[in-house]
């Protein structure tokens, strides 16, 4: 019972404080009027108008909080917030009903002792304040009598739900069985035959066999739906010719950018700080004479090596710290020193020499990005005009003669990742692309423009035989080796069954020693592991592969052991199943008590609250 009543307070404690923030976070903005009390009845319990309007309001505000954007109640309607909250109301109150009705509810010495309990009522000498309790109460927009009875309510359905599912409990032979299916271990041997494994190699196939491969599986060479698209491309490139830069720009560009060009050495650097000399003095000492590590330190602080990295920094980022640390080597510590934080420790890790890019080496990346800049801006200037054009009735190919973009084809797929179709802004716009649009210029990410025009469209097809002969051979070719490789290790498989090693067999073998299911095996078919388990010990396995074949030989079944892992997964599994169960036999129960309680909803009362939200 203690525990219960541990759990109850802090059931109320929560309770309380969001009927506090609700109080205090503006519920005045649902100001309700005039005589409506409630909005429905369950059994002989009330849903009164306020604790619906300050559910809802909660709610609304726990996904702000969450979507950090402001929820309007239209929206909030149209996800069924509003029939949520008073779903769980009705159970919530068709639950407080049965209680009543079977007595459930504690007694006024333990709703004192609750009461008392909670932090938020308790003065600063940590006693019960009772004006505390007053005030608290009444900015909530409660009286004491309101909340007792609350959380008397309350601690009737914990009584409740715990009766029901006290006594549940799922059969331990279903945890088990999970637990041994997830325990038990294969030990087998394996050898993977590939195509140099073959004892002759495949023949060349003929034209017939070619043909007749392609009709049997035509669904292999499909061509997929495609766009035939004209369109139209200048980029900063196209007028590069057309631009000019000055010296003078040059350098000027070089002095904003000297940061860039010009950057004094750098270190990169762990800081340790400590809250007094004589602690960073003693961690100093021990990494001279006791054989400490610098990571030994961090971790001893409850601090790990990501807390103290600084990443790269110059001398005057370290202050009094930085010639002390820049006349240190690589792997050195240094200090203790001081700085604004204290005295530290300082761990030097790498050392990023200095730059000094003159003029005449950063001048051809400057004239580049000038350059590039303003044929990007040319290009937006004369977009304009080309657009203008195309609203005239201009055609792709007439603005392609009379300026410098370029005309081209594409035959655009979802695959299409080649030329134009490189671009995400192209194939954006090639997948939108219908026949009733006109060409109108788009930019793309690098300030290239753009239009398109849609010739036609075919649909997934099969590529002719001829333009997949080369993909119907290495697909025929694939088939004959698999089938040569399955043959072949079929006809090894009675001399293992009948004992032979897989040496003898001239088979490289690999062995595996008490796998779980889930284990994973580099260069094994992926449902090697399923067949293993499927299988008894001395069984020998054909499995096909990617381009090889296994064959296996099951040499040892395992069951799960009694270790302190598995004990654990079986404690925490039949916890879990115990819980879930409990829960699914609650809401079958709560559901049946919702039934008899029958409640009555006034739609009219529940509308006048909906009006009150912004």
């Amino acid at each position: 019972m203690k525990a219960k009543g541990n759990s109850l307070t802090k059931t109320a404690v929560w309770m309380l404080m969001g009927l506090l923030i609700l109080g205090l976070g503006g519920f005045g903005a649902v100001n309700l009027s005039g005589n409506v009390r409630t909005v429905g009845t369950v059994g002989d319990k009330e849903i009164s108008v306020d604790n619906y309007a300050r559910e809802l309001q909660q709610q609304i505000r726990t996904i702000e909080s969450q979507t950090g954007e402001t929820m309007p109640f239209q929206q909030a309607q149209a996800i069924g917030l509003d029939r949520a909250v008073l779903q769980r109301l009705v159970r919530l109150r068709a639950l407080d009903n049965e209680a009543d009705q079977m007595g459930l509810s504690i007694g006024d010495e333990n709703l004192r002792e609750r009461i008392v309990e909670i932090p938020a009522f308790q003065g600063i000498n940590g006693g019960f304040d009772r004006e505390g309790y007053r005030f608290a109460l009444q900015q909530s927009g409660l009286t004491e009598a309101e909340f007792e009875v609350s959380l008397r309510e309350e601690a009737g359905r914990t009584l409740l739900q715990n009766a029901i599912t006290g006594g549940v409990a799922m059969p331990d032979a279903y945890a088990r069985t999970l637990v041994d299916y997830v325990g038990a271990k294969r030990s087998f041997t394996w050898a993977a035959l590939n195509e140099v494994d073959l004892s002759e190699p495949v023949p060349a196939p003929t034209d017939a066999q070619l043909q007749t491969y392609y009709d049997e599986n035509t669904d292999q060479f499909m061509l997929p739906a495609s766009k035939s698209i004209t369109y139209v491309l200048m980029t900063p490139g196209d007028l590069l010719d057309e631009v000019e830069v000055s010296d003078a720009d040059l350098q000027k560009a070089y002095e904003d950018r000297a940061a860039e060009y010009i950057q004094p050495e750098r270190r990169l650097v762990e800081r340790l700080v400590f809250g007094d000399q004589a602690s960073a003095d003693q961690a100093a000492a021990a990494l001279e004479v006791n054989g400490t590590t610098f990571e030994a330190l961090v971790l001893d602080r409850g601090l790990t090596l990501e807390d103290v990295d600084m990443g790269d920094v110059a001398a005057q980022d370290l202050g009094a710290a930085g010639d002390a640390v820049f006349t240190g080597d690589v792997n050195d510590v240094v200090g203790p020193v001081p700085t604004n934080l204290g005295p530290a420790l300082f761990r030097i890790n790498g050392v990023l020499p200095s730059l000094n890019t003159t003029f005449e080496e950063a001048r051809p990346a400057l004239q580049q990005d000038l350059a590039g800049d303003r044929a990007i801006r040319q290009i937006e200037v004369r977009a304009r005009d080309l657009d203008d054009q195309l609203a005239g009735g201009a055609t792709l190919e007439q603005l392609a003669e009379e300026s410098k973009m370029t005309l081209g084809h594409i035959d655009w797929t979802q695959n299409s990742d080649e030329d134009i179709a490189a671009y995400a802004g192209f194939r954006e716009a090639a997948a939108a692309l219908t026949a009733d649009d006109f060409p109108k210029i788009d930019q793309l990410e690098d300030g290239s423009v753009f239009a398109m025009r849609l010739d036609g469209t075919l649909d997934e097809r099969a590529n002719p035989f001829d333009d997949a002969r080369a993909d119907v051979v290495a697909a025929w070719t694939a088939d004959q080796v698999s089938l040569a490789l399955h043959a072949q290790a079929e006809a090894l498989k009675p001399e293992l069954e009948n004992g032979a090693d897989f040496e003898s067999l001239a088979l490289t073998p690999t062995v595996q020693t008490d796998l779980t299911r889930d284990a994973l095996i580099n260069g094994a078919p992926a449902d090697m592991m399923t067949a293993v388990f499927d299988a008894a010990i001395g069984d020998i396995l054909v499995i096909d592969g990617d381009n090889s074949v296994v064959i296996l030989r099951v040499d040892a079944i395992a069951d799960p052991q009694e270790s302190t892992q598995n004990q654990q997964l079986l404690t925490q599994l039949s916890a879990q199943l115990d819980q879930q169960l409990g829960q699914d036999v609650f809401t079958i129960y709560a559901s049946d008590v919702v039934r008899r309680a029958g409640p009555m909803v006034d739609q009219q009362a529940i509308n006048a609250v909906h009006v009150n939200f912004p």
